[in-house]
């Protein structure tokens, strides 16, 4: 079970990925970030699960930017 589970997120993150590189979606798509956000979660999940601590860090600070993302892109441009 937990192979299916991991290879899902995987296939999110494969599937922004593949979209963005085909033009289909793009840094200011909600969609993009999305994908990229449940993708790591789940592999996060996954990780800690098997106690991976190099996938649990590189899954965590994926997770972690593309939410960051996400939350900016759903705030609008910063006035600075």
């Amino acid at each position: 079970m937990i192979q299916i589970v991991s290879i899902v997120g995987a296939v999110l993150i494969l599937a922004a990925y593949a979209a963005h590189q085909a033009g289909r979606l793009g840094r200011e798509s909600s969609l993009y970030h999305l994908l990229n956000v449940a993708g790591g979660l789940i592999l996060g999940a996954v990780a800690v699960h098997s106690f991976q601590v190099g996938f649990i860090i590189l899954e965590g600070v994926w997770t972690v930017i593309s939410l960051i993302a996400l939350v900016r892109l759903h705030r609008g441009p910063s006035r600075v």
